[in-house]
């Protein structure tokens, strides 16, 4: 499964790189803003996007409507600290498939990276 992990920390990109390669998945791409994000969904039209919430430039909820603009199909999972339930259900109604919290925990991570996967 190609992925491209969006977030604005280096930290939870490594985690996750770590996390999804572990598990026998392929990241071809990162980025650090929403922005970065459309971009490279553009050119790689990856298999999955992992979605940060809140980030500079373009947040998570604007850059996942753009790339549900491009294409209806994308899988989205979208990452969120705890709290961020509102902004959740907006993105769930926006086309994300699914959701995970920060802090990760590992098998949760697969868990949902697999169910959105083989829907």
């Amino acid at each position: 499964m190609e992925i491209l992990i969006v977030d604005d920390s280096g930290f939870i990109r490594r985690l996750l790189r770590d996390i999804l390669e572990k598990n026998g998945h392929s990241v071809v791409g990162e980025a650090s803003d929403g922005e970065q994000a459309v971009r490279s969904f553009e050119r790689m039209r990856p298999a999955l996007v992992t979605m940060d919430i809140t980030m500079p430039v373009l947040d998570g909820i604007q850059a996942l409507e753009q790339i549900m603009d491009l294409d209806p199909e994308a899988r989205v999972i979208m990452v969120s600290a705890l709290g961020q339930e509102e902004f959740i259900e907006r993105s769930l109604e926006l086309g994300a498939k699914d959701f995970i919290v920060k802090p990760f925990q590992p098998q949760k991570v697969v868990d949902t990276i697999e169910r959105v996967c083989h829907e």
